[in-house]
């Protein structure tokens, strides 16, 4: 029998999760699974145009993760409005990813791996580390904010977790299908793909090549999955 439990997706910023799990996020939906996008920030910050105000980056980015969510086929999108550069490892956080999490009582968690080394977005290490925490033991334990149960929103097992961007990745999908939609989910975010899309898409299907060949199909996308003890 085939997996149709939901899949949850938490992403610090527009564009991540097209970039590191699109074309799994695409097959994931059309094989009938339902899947909900929770976005962490505003993306008000990443930008090099002195002309635009936080207000209008704000916008726009909203507006294209619109777009892209609907290229992927997310049955369900969700702005969390934290700022850009301002995710923190704090109760707040937390509480806003374990309610997702009992919201929708995932099977699988899709989310940045926070243990790249050196250099990198302090947002990655902050959403990937949480939503870890928020999967266990958070979500799972009925006395972890208890006004969930008061609000109708029961503890829940999360079965597996996939961490994009993951320096040992040891799970591959095949995106082979679901590459031109990865990467027109990708580009609906016009105001962050300063590459031309030829170019990128050329440099994309090398790299996930390398990975196909692993669990020999032509296009997979590396995960580190991680089964949850039950």
């Amino acid at each position: 029998m085939s997996d149709l439990t939901p899949v949850l997706v938490v992403t610090p910023h527009p564009d991540d999760a097209e970039g590191g799990a699109g074309g799994s996020i695409v097959r994931w939906a059309r094989q009938g699974r339902k899947v909900i996008l929770v976005v962490c920030t505003k993306g008000d910050k990443g930008t090099s145009d002195r002309s635009l105000k936080p207000s209008d980056l704000i916008n726009i980015r909203e507006d294209e993760q619109r777009r892209a969510a609907e290229v992927m086929g997310v049955a369900e999108l969700i702005f969390l409005g934290f700022p850009d550069q301002g995710l923190e490892d704090c109760s707040e956080f937390r509480e806003r990813i374990v309610r997702e999490i009992r919201r929708h009582q995932p099977g699988t968690v899709v989310t940045i791996d926070p243990y790249r080394r050196y250099i990198r977005h302090r947002d990655h290490a902050m959403c990937g580390r949480v939503t870890m925490d928020a999967i266990f033991p958070y979500a799972r334990d009925h006395l972890s904010y208890p006004e969930h149960s008061e609000a109708g929103l029961e503890p829940h097992k999360v079965r597996e977790l996939y961490l994009w961007g993951s320096e040992e990745p040891d799970a591959f999908v095949d995106i082979s299908d679901t590459f031109t939609a990865k990467m027109d989910a990708l580009y609906c975010h016009a105001s962050q793909m300063k590459r031309p899309r030829e170019e990128r898409e050329a440099r994309a299907r090398e790299r996930y090549s390398v990975f196909g060949r692993r669990i020999g199909v032509e296009l997979a996308e590396p995960f580190k999955r991680i089964e949850i003890n039950r």
